[in-house]
């Protein structure tokens, strides 16, 4: 299939979009990062109405994959007009263009940041939604739009994240300024600088924030199958690896696998941060059959030598 890839240059795209080639398909990434502008891709944005007819028209896109988006909870609440904008607005535009175009299959990359702070955990598909930062809301309403379009044809699939992290491919995390809190973890461990953990007051077994780590081939791997056995109308997965650990737990982790101990200092609560965030897969694991194949050492191990890699 010719599947376009927004948001393909970036960290999870990059590995979905190899994942993609891997298993035979044509993938086309628009993405408004300059590493997009090879040959067959498109660097641009989806506010670009006349870029996305422009994609659709040449290249006889049979389906979408949607990653494009900005991602950061504290971000989002200092400036939420950039993530409605871009996020929402720019979704309403993607998916009009495939409607216009006659293309109906989209999976769609969401997050857990729907769910705000959860009543039970883990969480399930059908969980109250009740975001509490600017981002989920974005996704959440994205979600909405994708299930309204049902009724005019169109068929998508929504792909709850819990924590991406890991490396595959010698791509992995690399954002500027780096926020995600493996790849922190690792820099702060190798440059031997303390480090910084948000919240040690929360309701949680150690008081910092209990989070669910996905490897990031397990998220290439979800979107593949999402494809392959797309469904009618809207439908919605967790994508996790259904296990929660501490921020301090992953810390002693990585200084196992490092061999180097670190110094810890602990902040204030980041806004919007929810105390604990840990999947049920069971959805995805009885209709797709996907699971997660990579557990947390894995996902440290292959974030670790990325970083020296790059290095």
């Amino acid at each position: 299939m010719n599947i376009l890839v927004t948001g393909g240059a970036g960290y999870i795209g990059s590995v979905i979009t190899k994942k993609l080639m891997e298993k035979g398909h044509n993938p086309f990434v628009l993405d408004n990062n300059p590493r997009s502008n090879v040959p067959g891709n498109f660097q641009g944005d989806l506010a670009d109405t006349n870029l996305l007819e422009k994609i659709f028209k040449s290249k006889r896109i049979d389906a979408v994959i949607h990653l494009a988006g900005y991602i950061e909870v504290s971000e989002s609440m200092r400036e939420p007009l950039k993530y409605y904008q871009n996020n929402f607005c720019n979704t309403v535009n993607l998916v009009s263009a495939m409607l216009r175009n006659n293309v109906k299959n989209l999976v769609y990359a969401s997050s857990a940041a729907v769910y705000g702070q959860p009543e039970t955990v883990p969480i399930s598909e059908d969980a109250v939604k009740n975001p509490i930062n600017h981002y989920g809301k974005t996704k959440l309403m994205s979600e909405e739009l994708l299930e309204s379009c049902s009724s005019l044809g169109l068929n998508s699939v929504s792909l709850r994240f819990f924590n991406a992290s890991g490396s595959a491919y010698s791509l992995g995390e690399r954002h500027s300024p780096e926020t995600h809190f493996i790849p922190l973890l690792i820099n702060a461990a190798i440059e031997k600088k303390s480090f910084k953990v948000n919240g040690n007051d929360f309701p949680t077994k150690d008081g910092t924030c209990v989070r669910d780590f996905i490897h990031v081939l397990d998220i290439a791997d979800a979107h593949v199958l999402a494809l392959d056995k797309m469904k009618p109308g809207f439908n919605v997965y967790n994508i996790g690896s259904g296990i929660g650990y501490s921020v301090l737990e992953v810390i002693d982790v990585a200084k196992e696998i490092i061999g180097r101990d670190l110094e810890i200092e602990f902040g204030s609560r980041r806004e919007g941060d929810p105390a604990e965030l840990v999947a049920s897969i069971e959805k995805i694991k009885l209709e797709l059959g996907w699971e997660p194949k990579h557990g947390l050492k894995s996902i440290v191990h292959s974030a670790l030598a990325y970083r020296i890699l790059r290095d």
